[in-house]
């Protein structure tokens, strides 16, 4: 047997610190001396302070505006589905490169004239262009997006 092959099992005890001189971590019990991290309940203060002094987050200047992770929907116009005929969802839409993927919210919004009849299936339209839609003899069905298929692994 090699002595790096040794395994040894300590029997040794956390030390009990602050329990007197004689125990090795008496009186300042690694604490240093004085000062707020000397004294009970230190752990307790915020993230960031500084001793009273203007904590650094509230130094720096903030960034203007407001930035949200709510995804904005996609906007189509009505006088771009007069290319389209019959039902038309996300994936239609996707398909010819009227918005980026199938998987987004998309919104229809009225613009210039709509001839074709077709029945829209997307998750919001405005007022004006449900009307054109039902003028053209068409109709509009909110659906939810559409979900990407889990991958089996």
């Amino acid at each position: 047997m090699k002595y790096n092959e040794l395994e040894v099992n300590r029997n040794t005890r956390p030390s009990r610190k602050g329990r007197g001189i004689s125990a090795g971590q008496g009186k300042t019990a690694g604490r240093g001396t004085k000062g707020q991290k000397a004294r009970t309940g230190h752990r307790k203060m915020p993230t960031g302070f500084m001793g009273g002094q203007r904590a650094i987050m509230q130094a720096i200047p903030k960034l203007k505006g407001f930035k949200t992770l709510h995804a904005k929907a996609e906007v189509v116009y009505t006088d771009v589905l007069n290319e389209l005929k019959g039902n038309v969802d996300n994936f239609v839409l996707a398909e010819k490169n009227f918005i980026s993927s199938p998987y987004v919210k998309v919104k229809v919004i009225s613009r210039g004239e709509l001839k074709s009849k077709i029945t829209l299936e997307t998750q919001f339209a405005s007022k004006s262009a449900i009307e054109a839609l039902k003028k053209a003899g068409g109709d509009f069905k909110k659906v939810a997006v559409p979900m990407r298929a889990k991958k089996e692994a």
